[in-house]
């Protein structure tokens, strides 16, 4: 592995929006793409279109629901896992796992979980369990490996979501979701959009009722995380907004995670800042409200790295003239007087010549 774009797009229908993704992986080329909510039978997935591109590619097809894939540019995938060893519900396509590239990806779309409480939010939890259970096996094995999709969690109030008032309610933002969240994150595994834009709010997803789009009122659920070995690696990752502003768009947006193995210097200094936020430290609740404390605390400086204040005094102190320092208690004034006198005295003791 040398330099590889990997990017999670959950397509929200992969028949109606078979244009629009063709024209990303044309545009934006990511070496691998991990798609979700194909909502169509394996027999209908557009292979021999993506084919053409260059991208072989696996998927697990669902009649009108759920349905993963993995694509991958100028090799074919190499099918290791369909579907978690213990779903408590194996009817439903929701995980793919393929060695791409040298790397183990694996590909998920986690449980919604609405109405909650209720039947689906306790499938969400216990699919949640059961893709931690999988993914410590992954760590185990020290494959390099990189989980993503959509996980139709909300990490944080602060970061994660435009207004989280209106949401409190759904499932995405559930302390038990949250607590899943930080457990997984707790193994080892590295947020690759938290780690590279710090805290700065950014969104991967954008709901179609009341404008959302337009007035940039999304969440952030769909996520990269990389094992411990491909976390120095990070060169980059962001989100192709662009596509989010088509006609007829998914209500996602492809997000992506750029790794280098020259090494990936330009989000060191990001990683060490969100490190202890973007790992459990304690219980669930209590790993979200210290996030939550650091970020307000952050709020008040000038700068989003968190030492603006600092930055600030120096900058301050580095206006401010120098004054002279008195002498025997002196005022600075008087001081400065005094000494343009004796200036004056001596000049007029000089002989002339």
């Amino acid at each position: 592995m040398a330099r590889l774009k990997i990017a999670t797009y959950n397509i929200n229908g992969v028949r109606a929006r078979h244009g629009a993704l063709l024209e990303w992986l044309e545009r934006e080329k990511p070496d691998v793409a991990c798609l979700q909510e194909l909502k169509a039978p394996d027999e209908a997935f557009p292979q021999l279109d993506i084919e053409k591109l260059g991208y072989g590619a696996i998927w697990h097809g669902q009649k009108s629901w759920n349905g993963v894939a993995i694509l991958a540019r100028g090799t074919q995938p190499q099918e290791r896992q369909r579907g978690l060893p213990d779903d408590p519900d194996g009817t439903q396509s929701r995980y793919l796992e393929a060695d791409v590239h040298g790397l183990r990806i694996a590909c998920l779309y986690l449980p919604n979980g609405n109405p909650q409480p209720g039947p689906k939010f306790a499938y969400k939890l216990a699919w949640f369990a059961e893709l931690r259970r999988r993914t410590a096996a992954l760590l185990r094995s020290g494959k390099p490996t990189v989980v993503c999709g959509d996980f139709n969690v909300v990490p944080t109030d602060e970061l994660d979501i435009y207004n989280a008032k209106s949401w409190r309610n759904d499932a995405l933002l559930q302390p038990e979701s949250r607590d899943e969240w930080f457990k997984l994150l707790e193994q080892g595994w590295t947020d690759a959009i938290r780690t590279v834009h710090g805290d700065e709010k950014i969104y991967t997803f954008w709901d179609y009722f009341r404008k959302h789009w337009e007035r940039d009122a999304g969440l952030r659920i769909d996520h990269l995380l990389l094992s411990p070995d491909l976390a120095p690696m990070l060169r980059d990752a962001n989100v192709d907004r662009w596509v989010r502003g088509r006609p007829g768009a998914s209500d996602h947006a492809p997000t992506w995670v750029l790794l280098d193995a020259s090494g990936g210097a330009m989000a060191k200094k990001a990683r060490k800042a969100v490190s202890k936020g973007a790992t459990r430290a304690g219980a669930g609740k209590k790993a979200v409200a210290k996030v939550a404390k650091r970020v307000a605390a952050r709020k008040t400086s000038a700068s989003p790295n968190g030492v603006g204040k600092k930055v600030a005094a120096k900058k301050a102190t580095a206006r401010k003239p120098a004054v002279p320092k008195a002498t025997n208690g002196t005022p600075p004034t008087t001081a400065r007087r005094a000494s343009k006198s004796a200036a004056a005295t001596r000049s007029a003791r000089k002989p002339k010549v």
